[in-house]
C-alpha cells in the first residue's frame, strides 16, 4: 500500500506536467512566490484554481499522505496491535449486522471519493482526472483497513466489504461524469440507543460506552440515506427550492449480535441468549437540507457546507420496518 500511495503521488505530478501552460522553467517549483500570490489574487485562497496550480497539488499531496501515513500508524495503535496476528486470510462477512456495516463502508468510500475530488479541483486538475483519481483515492483509503483486517486472527479480508468501497467510489464517479455534480448523495445519521438494564451490559461489550464509539460503532442506532435533490432533475426555471432534497434512509433494529442475538465465551458456553429480541430493517422517507445547495457568495461557508452535507438533517420522517410496522417520527436523526 505505500508503493501504491507512491503511485498516486506520481499519477498527481504526472497531470501537473501534462496540463497545458506548465511547461516553462519558471513553473518547476512547486512553491515559487508567483503561484503563491495567484492563489491569493483576485479570489478566496478556497475557491477552484482556474488552472493548475502546483503549489496547490503539492498541498493536495501532503495533506493525504499525511493523513494515510497517521491512520496506519493510529488504527494499529488503538486497535489491531490489541489483536493477534496470522497470515493474509479471508473471511465472509456479508450476512453480519443486517448489513448496515456493509452500507457503511459504501457511505464512506463515498464521501472519501467525494472530498478528495474537491480537493483535486480545488488545486486546478482538469475534471474528468479529478474524478477518476478522486474516487481512486476514497477506494484507496478503505481499502487500507481491508487489507489490515485479513493480516488479523480476529477478522480477514471481507470480498463484502471491498465491494461495497467499489460501489461507493463508483457512486462518486458516476453522477461526476454524468452530471459534473452530486444529484444524489449518501449521508449518515446516528443517534445512540437507550438500551433497558438487562442489555446495557452487552451493548456496551458490542458498541462501546462512549458517545463517540456510540456514535460510530452501535448500528442500531446508525442510519444511512440516499438524498436526492428534485430540482436537478427538473427544468431551469422551476421553483422548487433548490436547497430542499427527499431521502431515503436505511436502518436496523435488535441487533445484539453479527448474525443472531445469541453470543458464546471462549469455552462455547452460553453467555447471552436474547432470541426472543426481533431483529428487524428499517426503509425512511424523510425530507432534508442540501447544505451545498444554500446560495453564498462566501468560499468558507460554501467549503463548510460541502462537509456538512455527508449528515442528514433532522426532520421529520416516515418509517416501515420488517416486523410489519408503520412508524412516524416527529423528529427523526
Amino acid at each position: 500500500m505505500r508503493f501504491f500511495w507512491c503511485l498516486i503521488f506520481l499519477l498527481i505530478i504526472k497531470t501537473v506536467s501534462a496540463q497545458p501552460g506548465t511547461g516553462n522553467s519558471e513553473g518547476n517549483h512547486f512553491f515559487s512566490a508567483e503561484l503563491f500570490s495567484d492563489t491569493l489574487k483576485k479570489k478566496s485562497i478556497l475557491a477552484a484554481s482556474d488552472s493548475i496550480n502546483k503549489c496547490r497539488v503539492a498541498i493536495v499531496s501532503a495533506t493525504w499522505a499525511t493523513t494515510y501515513g497517521g491512520a496506519l500508524i493510529g488504527l494499529n495503535a488503538l486497535w489491531y496491535k490489541n489483536y493477534p496476528r496470522s497470515s493474509f486470510h479471508f473471511f465472509n462477512d456479508i450476512g453480519e449486522w443486517n448489513q448496515i456495516d456493509k452500507v457503511g463502508h459504501t457511505y464512506t468510500a463515498y464521501f472519501e471519493s467525494q472530498w478528495s475530488t474537491k480537493a483535486f479541483l480545488w488545486s486546478g486538475m482538469q475534471k474528468k482526472k479529478a474524478y477518476i483519481l478522486g474516487a481512486v483515492t476514497g477506494f484507496s483509503l478503505q481499502t487500507t483497513l481491508e487489507i489490515l483486517d485479513g493480516f488479523s486472527a480476529e477478522w480477514g479480508f471481507s470480498v463484502g466489504d471491498i465491494s461495497a468501497n467499489t460501489i461507493g467510489s463508483a457512486i462518486n464517479m458516476t453522477q461526476n461524469f454524468l452530471w459534473n455534480e452530486q444529484r444524489i448523495r449518501m449521508k449518515f445519521s446516528s443517534f445512540p440507543e437507550q438500551y433497558p438494564a438487562e442489555l446495557k451490559q452487552r451493548a456496551s461489550d458490542l458498541y462501546g460506552s462512549s458517545f463517540p464509539e456510540k456514535v460510530i460503532k452501535d448500528y442500531n442506532g446508525q442510519t444511512y440515506w440516499l438524498s436526492v435533490n428534485p430540482s436537478m432533475f427538473m427544468k431551469r426555471e422551476t421553483k422548487f427550492p433548490k436547497w430542499l432534497n427527499v431521502a431515503v434512509g436505511y436502518g436496523a433494529d435488535g441487533m445484539y449480535g453479527g448474525y443472531e442475538n445469541i453470543a458464546y465465551d471462549s469455552n462455547d458456553i452460553l453467555v447471552f441468549n436474547r432470541t426472543d429480541i426481533p431483529r428487524a430493517r428499517q426503509f425512511y422517507l424523510s425530507p432534508d437540507i442540501s447544505f451545498s445547495r444554500i446560495k453564498t457568495n462566501s468560499h468558507l461557508l460554501k467549503t463548510i457546507f460541502e462537509m456538512v452535507d455527508v449528515i442528514k438533517f433532522p426532520a421529520p420522517s416516515l418509517e416501515y420496518n420488517t416486523n410489519r410496522q408503520v412508524k412516524f417520527h416527529w423528529i427523526y436523526f
